[in-house]
């Protein structure tokens, strides 16, 4: 077999905004190859919260992130894209055809362009440093929920001020048998209506917040939690029976190989041009959560609006001097590319 292929366009990252890129790029009839260090698609979706909840997707109320990935897939899969999971993207190089990609297993891949949609990169969970943690890490410490029944039944502390922690309150609260969210002042960094239901469940006596806490210590028999200590700032102690800890602290981001690749950086982001989604080097496009630029949300929402910008602004690199009229998917529809 061959050790090298050609393509249109090499997407780096098959999470959400990766996956959304090859639908958008295949309606604009550039082929596409996708890289993912992950040996299965969705990214952080599919590796941390499968079964999270997400409410801002548009046409969906509520949607698990499996659920969001397997539609994205299967939107994708009219356009035959080439996956190359379980291998990072290690090299990059320009050539008079366009970018040279290599590939941690030593594939090679020629395309005209690149659209990097890495997310945090290569990501891991921020350990809250308390001693000992590690010996309840997999048994009763836990950093992401792959399933809700796992915790049916059970005295859950959840610790974070984010998303993902009031996410995850507002889902688990009904299958616990106890849940308490630590937090170390009243207000979260979520939105406001998932803020509204979260003290709606409190009121209602759901779920219980410890508020202004702060993580102090755990302790428990072998690898089993009993108990979580959590302070104020002022030193003041509580105890909190628990069987489960789950610290929501975000993600160490490392964007690894990337950082070699030339590009203009802002406190390890991609700097792009919001009006094109192009990087410091042309034919490479940057989107989703590792890119940077004046207002930037990091929404899913918006990076599947940046994968479209970006497509349509590749499309002129695949397709030079080409004009292209652009039409709505419910006029052009959607076949499989080479049809």
């Amino acid at each position: 077999m061959s050790n090298t292929d050609s393509t249109d366009i090499v997407i780096i990252g098959a999470g959400p905004v990766g996956l959304f890129a090859i639908f958008e790029a295949g309606m604009l009839k550039m082929r596409c190859h996708v890289i993912d260090t992950l040996d299965f698609i969705g990214g952080q979706c599919m590796a941390l919260y499968p079964e999270k909840p997400i409410y801002d997707i548009p046409a969906h109320p509520q949607i698990s992130a499996e659920d969001l990935i397997k539609n994205l897939e299967k939107q994708a899969a009219p356009f035959n894209p080439v996956y190359h999971l379980g291998q990072s993207a290690s090299a990059i190089k320009k050539t008079t055809e366009g970018w040279e990609v290599t590939t941690s297993s030593g594939k090679i891949i020629s395309c005209k362009a690149i659209i990097i949609a890495a997310g945090c990169g290569a990501f891991g969970p921020n350990r809250p440093p308390l001693d000992g943690i590690e010996g309840f890490e997999g048994s009763s410490v836990f950093y992401m929920v792959k399933r809700k029944e796992d915790f049916r039944g059970k005295k859950i502390v959840i610790a974070g001020g984010g998303d993902s922690a009031v996410d995850w309150a507002l889902s688990l609260a009904d299958i616990a048998e106890k849940l308490y969210v630590v937090h170390r002042r009243p207000k979260f960094r979520c939105a406001p209506d998932s803020q509204d239901k979260l003290n709606k469940l409190a009121k209602e006596g759901k779920i219980e917040l410890v508020i202004p806490y702060q993580l102090d210590s755990i302790s428990g028999k072998g690898n089993q939690l009993e108990k979580v200590v959590v302070k104020t700032l002022d030193g003041e102690a509580r105890d909190l029976e628990a069987d489960v800890l789950l610290p929501f602290f975000g993600l160490s981001m490392e964007l690894g190989p990337i950082l070699d690749f030339g590009l203009n950086l802002d406190n390890s982001h991609i700097q792009v041009d919001p009006l094109t989604m192009q990087t410091s080097q042309s034919g490479i496009f940057a989107v989703g959560d590792i890119i940077t630029y004046p207002n930037k949300l990091k929404l899913i929402l918006s990076g599947f609006a940046e994968s479209a910008t970006a497509c349509h602004s590749a499309q002129k690199v695949v397709y030079p001097g080409q004009e292209f009229h652009f039409e709505y998917s419910t006029t052009q529809g959607v076949t499989g590319f080479g049809k």
